[in-house]
């Protein structure tokens, strides 16, 4: 490990230290100081309701008690990045998903309780409660992932399906859970014919410029690592340019500051699970251990239709 690498992990660790929640302080632990998982799983689990959901913050834009998809989403990521999803608590997320799914199989990113509830303007304000494809693709995509059968997967999956063979437009977030439902789905020729499909408009929602602002979304967010499928949408230098932007945008305090802003609190709790987002994105492309090679690995791609 480089000077870089030691200076950039000692300084992220020390504001996950100062900021982060107990959470993200784990998550770091697990993943760079080789803690056990049992411990992020624990905390994790305090955030779970007794429908099965979660809430309670673990979204810190979305402040409020009660159970919402988008969230519930979230908390299966963490447990993805972990290893693998255990069958009491996915059993118990889609006994909570099917109480909130629509006749269509899909579920909203977040409920009409919302507006009741301490959250961001932008979910506050949220008007359309009707199925989406973020969260309802991400979270069948990661059950197929590690084939957790369920009654509320096939569901999903039948929905999932039949709304991305209409797509033709799409944003980051959506663009997001399509590339994991497609990369994980069991027709994967079917997945491979879609995706093909879907790349120029994948490859749009994000912006292609390292410096740019606002709450742009990157290359990185759709290719989290080197073997996600959305990686083969872009190029080794666009992928190398964005990554050298990362590196380079760790602030004098030690962490990475998220795109939204909404209240201190909230603000420092995402920036703490953002921190630790962002060195698991470099790491996984051998930025925290400066591989050899200048090119980045690229996962073969899907075949064109």
């Amino acid at each position: 490990m480089d000077t870089t690498t030691r200076d950039m992990l000692h300084a992220a660790e020390h504001f996950i230290a100062r900021n982060a929640r107990l959470l993200d302080r784990y998550r770091y632990a697990h993943h760079f100081r080789s803690e056990p998982a049992r411990t992020v799983r624990a905390v994790l689990n305090t955030y779970r309701n007794v429908d099965g959901g979660y809430g309670n913050a673990l979204h810190p834009e979305l402040r409020g008690h009660g159970s919402q998809p988008i969230v519930t989403a979230r908390a299966l990521r963490i447990l993805d990045e972990l290893g693998y999803l255990p069958a009491s608590l996915v059993d118990a997320a889609c006994r909570y998903l099917r109480s909130v799914t629509q006749p269509d199989g899909g579920v909203p990113p977040v409920l009409p309780n919302v507006r009741y509830t301490e959250s961001a303007p932008w979910w506050r304000e949220h008007d359309d409660f009707a199925s989406a494809l973020n969260p309802t693709a991400a979270i069948a995509g990661l059950l197929h992932k590690h084939r957790a059968t369920s009654e509320w997967r096939d569901r999903a999956t039948a929905f999932s399906w039949q709304r991305i063979s209409a797509l033709n437009w799409t944003d980051a977030e959506e663009a997001e859970a399509v590339c994991l439902f497609l990369q994980h789905a069991p027709d994967q020729e079917r997945a491979r014919a879609e995706f093909a499909r879907l790349a120029p408009v994948l490859r749009a929602t994000v912006a292609l410029d390292p410096a740019a602002h606002g709450r742009a979304h990157t290359p990185l967010d759709l290719a989290r690592r080197p073997d996600d499928w959305a990686r083969t949408l872009f190029t080794d230098a666009e992928i190398n340019a964005h990554l050298d932007a990362l590196a380079a945008a760790q602030e004098e305090d030690g962490g990475w500051r998220y795109r939204d802003t909404w209240s201190p609190g909230p603000d420092m709790e995402q920036r703490g699970a953002y921190t630790v987002d962002c060195l698991l994105t470099l790491r996984a492309y051998g930025r925290l251990s400066r591989p050899a090679s200048g090119s980045v690995p690229r996962p073969t791609p899907p075949a064109r239709a």
